[in-house]
């Protein structure tokens, strides 16, 4: 109902189908769709007039301030400040499963799921597998703040891969609750393994951000340098 909303199928004024229609069409119980309503209209989206019906009262805010790096630099960038909150450090955690190219496991792994939150709102969930003895080296720094920026100013490890894979997922039990979304909302979901020179997998995150915070925003034609070179090398070729 939220997404006919942010699509404009439903728009602003506009009375939407009556309980016993949604009822139908989504094939649940009338106390959801009456839960439902009532979770948008505390959102301010949906507004119930007595004998009227239910009207959209407004739309969704628009979330999507954070653009996905297509470099390690970028990336960095983008977290060095956000505030995290861990909930869980699990100390002598399994290795993470691994691809063929991801380099082969550390010795010993630390496992730490935190949240993290922008203007106060949390927007992405954070499970990270780092090395051992890459989280003992700096333990308090490593549970307070995001790991990757204090990795690269260690002066003693030389990365070889920033392997970055980026999926669209589901909101399981745990992350719907820290996320404070619905349980099976979309998720933008990201993994990032790093290597290091000696082909092992130092850090392996996987983050599960909120889908009203992440967007993809990519140029698709080429830069215009670009553009006229390929010009000039077709030209080339028709002579």
């Amino acid at each position: 109902m939220r997404q006919r909303i942010e699509s404009e199928r439903w728009k602003q004024g506009e009375k939407i189908s009556t309980i016993e229609e949604l009822e139908t069409e989504f094939g649940v119980a009338r106390v959801t769709i009456r839960q439902a309503i009532e979770i948008l209209r505390e959102e301010g989206l949906l507004d119930a007039r007595q004998g009227r019906g239910t009207f959209v009262s407004g739309r969704p805010k628009d979330k999507h301030w954070f653009n996905l790096a297509n470099d390690l630099e970028s990336v960095v960038s983008s977290i060095k400040n956000n505030v995290i909150r861990i909930v869980h450090i699990e100390e002598n955690a399994e290795a993470p499963s691994l691809e063929e190219n991801e380099g082969r496991p550390a010795s010993g792994y630390i496992l730490l799921r935190s949240v993290q939150f922008s203007d106060g709102e949390p927007f992405v969930v954070v499970n990270l597998h780092l090395a051992r003895d890459i989280f003992v080296r700096d333990r308090k720094r490593f549970t307070r703040q995001p790991a990757l920026p204090r990795i690269l100013e260690m002066r003693d490890i030389a990365l070889a891969h920033a392997f970055q894979t980026v999926t669209i997922g589901v909101a399981d039990p745990e992350t719907s609750e820290l996320l404070e979304i619905g349980l099976g909302e979309p998720t933008a979901d990201c993994r990032l393994v790093l290597v290091d020179d000696a082909g092992v997998a130092l850090y392996v995150a996987k983050y599960n951000y909120h889908r009203n915070s992440f967007a993809l925003r990519r140029d698709l034609l080429p830069r215009p340098k670009a553009a006229k070179a390929a010009r000039a090398r077709k030209k080339s070729k028709s002579r």
